[in-house]
């Protein structure tokens, strides 16, 4: 993979053009998507490894991005841990049994790779599938992300109950936190050994946080998750809503890429982080939903922007959103191919 341009970027290597993948790209903007998914239920894909294999192909053919990810959930290593996990459509995740006291958080487990076999399973047959063509991408949820669908039985919109715990009862924050960081590490690399060629943590409810709080509930960790990883030739991409602000403090954790929200210049974000850690974004997705002439002009303009740039991976600030239309989508993603430098 070492001729790839997602893998050159993210060492921060010279590149004809920029590479492109989006966050949730094998998703329910897609009606192939859905004629797999109205056939099993969320976890039953995330755990069939042919399924799984199914919906992460779904952009590889039909929109022809340079790098694959797995198809899986943030959430499968909660569930691992103990959580009693379920998805409904318009809802969401759910775990009926919160994690809300000292027993709780004792009775979580940490030796559970058995439990998370199916997502190396899924891997190998992804790279079988893939056949070389592109890198495939692994990841997994940051601890305090993970912590506050545990704590919250779910989705939260002010994540008051994990909020008190962490000012409350930090001591116990800390124990359930330390508990996840270990599976995370080790489920990372269970996806390195199986076989993918990056991965990346996804702190998507940072930036509930402030700044201290993030530097102690969050960064801590995953600083302590990236110095465990056998990241040899594996680049290690580190995204958090809120990294247009925490950046900086995202760098002291040796991530080799940045993914940036759409809440700041990507160029001045670049410029205030260390030599060789390259960037991956930030175009606001909300674009997508736009005419085709103000997709092309937005692209365009941040390209501009991070013209003579190494170490550029041009992604969304967050997700595709699931009713973004599937043709906009295709039509960036040809926009981005066919520029170069």
């Amino acid at each position: 993979m070492e001729n790839s341009l997602f893998i050159r970027s993210a060492f921060s290597l010279p590149v004809e053009r920029p590479p492109v993948w989006m966050m949730r790209q094998a998703g329910r903007f897609m009606k192939e998507y859905w004629e797999i998914k109205n056939k099993y239920s969320f976890l039953e894909m995330c755990k069939t490894p042919e399924i799984a294999a199914d919906v992460t192909m779904l952009p590889v053919n039909l929109l022809d991005i340079d790098a694959a990810i797995l198809f899986s959930d943030i959430l499968v290593t909660g569930e691992a841990m103990g959580g009693d996990l379920s998805f409904t459509n318009g809802i969401g995740p759910r775990f009926a049994n919160p994690v809300r006291t000292k027993a709780d958080v004792d009775n979580l487990q940490t030796g559970v790779l058995d439990k998370l076999q199916y997502v190396a399973d899924a891997i190998r047959v992804i790279r079988e599938r893939l056949n070389g063509k592109i890198p495939l991408i692994g990841f997994a949820g940051a601890p305090f992300t993970v912590m506050s669908y545990l704590v919250e039985g779910g989705s939260s919109k002010d994540f008051k109950l994990t909020k008190l715990m962490l000012h409350n009862e930090p001591e116990l924050a800390h124990r359930l936190l330390s508990k996840i960081a270990v599976v995370t590490a080790d489920y990372l690399n269970l996806q390195i050994e199986a076989g993918v060629n990056a991965v990346q943590i996804f702190d998507s409810w940072a930036q509930a946080l402030s700044w201290d709080d993030y530097r102690e509930f969050s960064h801590y960790y995953i600083e302590q998750i990236i110095s465990r990883l056998n990241r040899k030739d594996i680049p290690v991409i580190s995204f958090c809503k809120g990294s247009s602000v925490f950046a900086p403090m995202m760098a002291e954790a040796a991530p080799d890429v940045i993914s940036v929200d759409w809440n700041a210049d990507l160029l001045t974000i670049k410029r205030q982080l260390p030599e060789g850690i390259a960037v991956q974004g930030n175009l606001d997705p909300h674009i997508l939903y736009a005419d085709k002439k103000v997709i092309k002009e937005r692209i365009l303009q941040l390209f501009e922007r991070m013209r003579g740039q190494d170490g550029f991976i041009f992604n969304l600030g967050h997700g595709i959103m699931p009713d973004i239309p599937f043709d906009n989508v295709k039509y960036a993603v040809e926009l981005i191919k066919e520029f170069s430098y």
